[in-house]
């Protein structure tokens, strides 16, 4: 699965144009926010934890188009709560788009 930054990297120069001070903070603050999520997931104690995690990251994802990060956080919730390998997958991604 390839990451593309592309639609994150749109919805920023369409919010903010020629200011990259600007697009620089919220790409700072979307990663921040779902490498938390991520956080969240990897210490989820009980399967609802590990749901709600998923489907905020999720959610996250989906505000700036980013498919493959939506893609991940759905097979997430929809295989077995604390599975490393995508755990790995997401953080890969989240990686990708800082």
């Amino acid at each position: 699965m390839s990451f593309d930054s592309g639609p994150l990297d749109r919805y920023l120069s369409a919010a903010f144009g020629d200011d990259p001070a600007m697009a620089m903070d919220l790409r700072s603050a979307f990663t921040g926010s779902a490498r938390d999520l991520a956080d969240l997931m990897r210490r989820a104690r009980c399967d609802a934890n590990w749901e709600v995690a998923a489907l905020r990251l999720k959610g996250l994802a989906a505000t700036f188009g980013i498919i493959p990060l939506i893609e991940l956080a759905e097979e997430a919730m929809a295989g077995a709560p604390g599975d490393p390998a995508v755990l790995r997958e997401i953080n890969k991604a989240i990686d990708a788009l800082a």
